[in-house]
């Protein structure tokens, strides 16, 4: 580690201490060049100490930049992660406290509820099914506590600061029915759970939830969107034998939220 203890748990109280008065600060990795992937950790290790302390209870992990190409992009070579606390779970059809954060964005994802822990090193695809309980689409809120862009050198923020800003984490909404890891293929439900959350907002809308179709092989010619005033967001998917063999574009008919009314 390049950072001496003290100043790892002074950016830990810096960011601590911008999340409660919504104050965004300075990169880390321009205050210290010398920072480290290592040292990102103990920061964000030390800040989540810091809300243990004060009652919060740890509830689960995110892991980003799964992408290789991000990866690639930030010159590293494998995710990142953050901590999930118990204050970042927010009701599937409830409301988002907008005001609690900085600098708001939101990603859909797919969230595993895990029936046991994993452990590594050696851990394998196949020790991940074992110990998944289930998945279920989700909501990622994202925040940050530091600057994205320094306003005197119009630096962006690397991958030292959000792994020392809780990779981004703020809060998750989970929803929709869940299903066993094999029961579908994740990765066709994951492009759809992006489509489905595609919206650019300066605020965020209630919380909703994504049912995903059934597991069969195809791609759906049409969805629609029914009931949207009475009921969260369902999406209607035609029987596999009404399936033509050349399905229109996925962009044609990609819902966003605008479409979705108010």
């Amino acid at each position: 580690m390049a950072l001496k203890k003290d100043d790892i748990r002074l950016a830990a109280e810096r960011l601590h201490q911008a999340e409660k008065t919504r104050r965004q600060i300075r990169q880390l990795s321009l205050e210290h060049p010398e920072i480290t992937i290592e040292d990102a950790y103990g920061i964000q290790q030390a800040w989540i100490e810091i809300k243990l302390a004060e009652g919060r209870v740890v509830k689960g992990h995110k892991i980003g930049l799964t992408s290789k190409a991000m990866q690639s992009a930030l010159g590293i070579d494998e995710p990142d992660s953050g901590v999930l606390l118990d204050d970042m779970f927010f009701t599937d059809g409830g409301l988002v406290p907008t005001g609690r954060f900085i600098a708001t964005r939101v990603e859909a994802e797919l969230a595993f509820v895990m029936k046991q822990q994993l452990r590594g090193p050696g851990c394998t695809m196949f020790d991940v099914l074992n110990a998944t309980d289930f998945v279920v689409p989700a909501l990622e809120i994202l925040d940050t506590r530091i600057e994205r862009v320094d306003p005197a050198t119009k630096s962006t923020r690397k991958i030292f600061d959000t792994i020392a800003d809780n990779a981004a984490n703020a809060g998750i909404v989970l929803g929709g029915r869940p299903l066993r890891p094999l029961d579908a293929d994740l990765r066709w439900i994951a492009r759809f759970v992006t489509a489905t959350a595609n919206w650019k907002r300066p605020v965020l809308p209630r919380a909703f939830s994504i049912i995903p179709p059934p597991a069969w092989r195809g791609l759906p010619t049409r969805s629609r969107r029914t009931d949207w005033r009475s009921s969260p967001v369902k999406w209607c998917w035609p029987a596999p034998s009404s399936v033509r063999s050349r399905p229109a574009k996925a962009t044609r008919f990609r819902p966003t939220m605008d479409s979705m009314g108010p």
